[in-house]
């Protein structure tokens, strides 16, 4: 079992935070749906009467937001190092931004949030063409946080998918955020 990422275009931090109960994410209409029964309350000869379970629904009124998930790529130090190689910009200035992985929604103790993305990266990505990507997917391979051995080809696929998705942000004047699942 592993952290599931979920990167998401939202038209608004509020909007990204409202996909923090959905369950298979911000591109899933399915949520899970309270028992419409009273709480749990002693029966006549002192025993607990049985509480319903919650029930897995589709609300057809939420939003479906385009999507590309992914395992294994963390919004903070692994998009941090992608933005310093993709842009120029020092790490340390990038964990600076607000906007850094700033957490707007959690749940289950931590184990559901809703992290935003840099500006900043969702532009280098909307305007980075593939062979840049490509070039970068090399020393970003290399990284610490890959230990070295990340397949470069994978991840300028994933480069790919992901200026897309950035490129479709920008296209609507959205916002890039990250759903993930521990």
């Amino acid at each position: 079992m592993g952290v599931l990422y979920d990167y998401f275009t939202a038209p608004s931090d509020d909007a990204a935070a409202a996909t923090i109960d959905r369950l298979g994410g911000p591109g899933s209409q399915t949520v899970m749906e309270a028992p419409d029964a009273a709480p749990a309350k002693r029966g006549l000869f002192g025993r607990k009467r049985p509480v319903p379970e919650p029930q897995l629904g589709i609300d057809e009124g939420l939003p479906i937001y385009d999507t590309l998930s992914v395992k294994g790529i963390d919004p903070l130090v692994q998009l941090g190092t992608l933005e310093e190689l993709l842009t120029g910009r020092p790490y340390d200035d990038l964990a600076a931004d607000p906007r850094s992985g700033k957490d707007l929604a959690s749940a289950n103790g931590g184990e559901l949030l809703v992290l935003t993305i840099t500006d900043s990266l969702a532009a280098a990505l909307a305007n980075a063409s593939d062979e840049r990507l490509a070039q970068v997917a090399v020393p970003w391979s290399q990284t610490e946080e890959f230990w070295g051995q990340a397949d470069p080809e994978a991840l300028a696929e994933f480069l790919r998918d992901f200026a897309s998705l950035a490129r479709g942000a920008e296209e609507v004047g959205q916002r890039l955020y990250c759903w993930l699942c521990v």
